[in-house]
């Protein structure tokens, strides 16, 4: 059985950086991509950020475009998520997700396993 565990979110003033981190265990070899959304209080969850197993190319949303870095450790069957120049905008839950690789890769349709989630929260 597949797993995803993310961990390192927290509390940090605008401005600061935090790193996020998903490791996947378990029967990992279907996984073409993983993605980050996150979800604020009141709000839909949103794309944030994919990349591909096999090149590491990235792709981000625009809100984020500049101040995240998506990277993934292939040997460890990790991805993080380097987050630069937080705003208090950037506050949510942030959820890493697999997906096979069909579908779009912004789109939460296309992922099939979820993590449980961690918080970030950006103070102003």
């Amino acid at each position: 059985q597949v797993q995803l565990v993310e961990s390192g979110g927290g509390l940090v003033q605008a401005g600061g950086s935090l790193r996020l981190s998903c490791a996947a265990s378990g029967r990992t070899f279907s996984m073409y991509a993983m993605g980050w959304f996150r979800q604020a209080p009141g709000k839909e969850r949103e794309f944030v950020s994919t990349i591909n197993w096999r090149d590491g190319r990235a792709y981000y949303a625009d809100s984020v475009k500049g101040r995240f870095t998506n990277t993934r450790d292939n040997a460890k069957n990790t991805v993080y998520l380097q987050m630069n120049s937080l705003k208090p905008e950037d506050t949510a839950v942030y959820y890493c997700a697999a997906r096979a690789g069909s579908g779009s890769y912004y789109s939460e349709a296309s992922y099939y396993l979820w993590g449980q989630g961690t918080q970030v929260t950006v103070s102003s």
